[in-house]
């Protein structure tokens, strides 16, 4: 029995790992943990398999290994699409992009062979038992149909070194800036982390910063963290705002982990006017990301991202009025905190970040594409999709995550995004909770990957 739960739990680690790698990671890293694989069609959310997640974040390289371990270009996923076919759609989706073409190319190839095994073996069996038709014997049956492979094999070599040239010129384009960009990065980020841990130690939040055995020590730390950060400038409100942040920290891994970030960052700012349920006493004036003017009595929240503030009215914040307040204010400072993790004007990943980029905008373009088809979408999906720049429309895009869990709850409002937008949520766990996570020292993301 011991071994039988050792077995299992390792064929899950693999698992994990590589859906993660695939969104994270390069192949290289993730060879090994392919061939530890013991169903390369093992299925994921959705019934997609690693094939199936390839293709639809064009990992040509990813592709090419998996098909040559024997990927089954044929499974159908749950909206019905199998490998090929949704090769096809990302071509028509990013007709530019050489990879998806690429991607397209090798796919076909091999249903392509495939389909001329499956005819030639039936073929062979047929003619066994139809004695009125002339068939050729086994002999020159099976030495025709190794032509055919083999004809196909090379073709599949050629396409392949093409493909593996292509990737080599365009590695040793971007090497020297990409190996500059990486070291920037994680010097940056370890220089924030240090400062994070010396500056929590200093005034007794040290635990935002070290694993802890007591979960409820953590949450109230940064409970406390956020009132700390927090001013009431009307009205008295202490218990309720302690109330919404403790709601958020409880209702989902994607709400606790924000609040566990700007819990421990100085630059941090909500202010809070009890008196009003509006913000116009506190802002008169609102710009949004795509340069929209309007006057702040139309807001309940809204995120300065210049000076870094949260504004919230949340006059007689108790039942349904602090359900608005809670999701409104998720949203805010979920904006805040892509702001002062990435630093690229509340976009969810950093500047230069060209896969990340690529992600956001796939994920942006299927949105787009299930609203024009008629698919129901919630408002923070619509909203986001009515930016007028493309900024906005990215960063609200980011979001609508915490902001949807934040007002359905974590079981229903994740439902809901992996119905509406199926691409959003592992993106924002892949990309957003893993930046966070890491900058707040925590290592709960294979956790989290698994709630998917």
């Amino acid at each position: 029995m011991v071994s039988n739960i050792s077995a299992s739990g390792a064929e899950k680690y693999v698992e994990e790992r590589l859906i993660v790698g695939l969104f994270t990671g390069s192949l290289l890293q993730h060879k090994d943990l392919l061939g530890m694989l013991e169903d390369v069609d093992v299925r994921y959310p959705w019934q997609r398999t690693l094939l199936h997640l390839g293709v639809g974040l064009g990992k040509a390289d990813w592709v090419e290994e998996l098909l040559a371990r024997g990927a089954d270009t044929v499974i159908m996923d749950d909206s019905q699409q199998n490998a090929l076919s949704s090769a096809e759609e990302m071509v028509r989706q990013f007709p530019d992009d050489v990879e998806r073409s690429k991607i397209l190319n090798l796919v076909t190839l091999v249903q392509r062979r495939d389909k001329v095994i499956l005819r030639r073996l039936e073929a062979s069996s047929s003619g066994s038992t139809d004695h009125a038709t002339p068939v050729a014997s086994p002999e020159c049956d099976i030495a025709s149909l190794k032509s055919s492979v083999d004809s196909l094999r090379q073709e599949m070599k050629s396409l392949v070194r093409q493909l593996s040239s292509s990737l080599e010129e365009l590695k040793a384009q971007v090497c020297g800036r990409d190996t500059l960009l990486r070291c920037l990065e994680e010097a940056v980020t370890s220089t924030a982390e240090d400062v994070t841990s010396i500056k929590c130690g200093l005034i007794g939040e040290a635990s935002l910063g070290q694993p802890t055995s007591d979960p409820a020590r953590v949450r109230q730390e940064c409970v406390e963290g956020m009132m700390h950060r927090t001013r009431i400038v009307y009205g008295n409100g202490v218990d309720g705002m302690r109330k919404i942040y403790e709601r958020l920290y409880d209702e989902d891994e994607c709400t606790a982990c924000i609040i566990k970030f700007l819990s421990g960052d100085d630059r941090v700012k909500v202010m809070v006017d009890f008196e009003s349920d509006r913000i116009g006493r506190m802002k008169e004036t609102v710009v949004e990301l795509d340069g929209t003017r309007s006057n702040g009595s139309d807001w309940i929240s809204f995120c300065d991202l210049e000076s870094e503030t949260v504004y919230v009215g949340a006059k007689e914040c108790s039942g349904d009025r602090e359900t608005v307040v809670r999701f409104m204010l998720a949203w805010d400072l979920s904006q805040l905190s892509l702001k002062l993790v990435f630093d690229n004007e509340g976009r969810p990943y950093r500047k230069g970040d060209v896969a990340r980029e690529r992600e956001w905008m796939g994920a942006l373009e299927e949105a787009e594409e299930r609203r024009k088809r008629g698919g129901g979408l919630s408002g923070g999906i619509n909203y986001a999709l009515d930016g007028k720049t493309l900024q906005a429309r990215v960063c609200c895009l980011a979001v609508v995550v915490p902001h949807i869990i934040a007002y359905y709850g974590s079981a229903e409002g994740r439902a809901r995004l992996k119905k509406q937008a199926p691409l959003l949520l592992p993106l924002y766990l892949s990309n957003v909770m893993r930046k966070l996570l890491a900058m707040t020292k925590r290592r709960i993301w294979p956790d989290i990957l698994w709630r998917l």
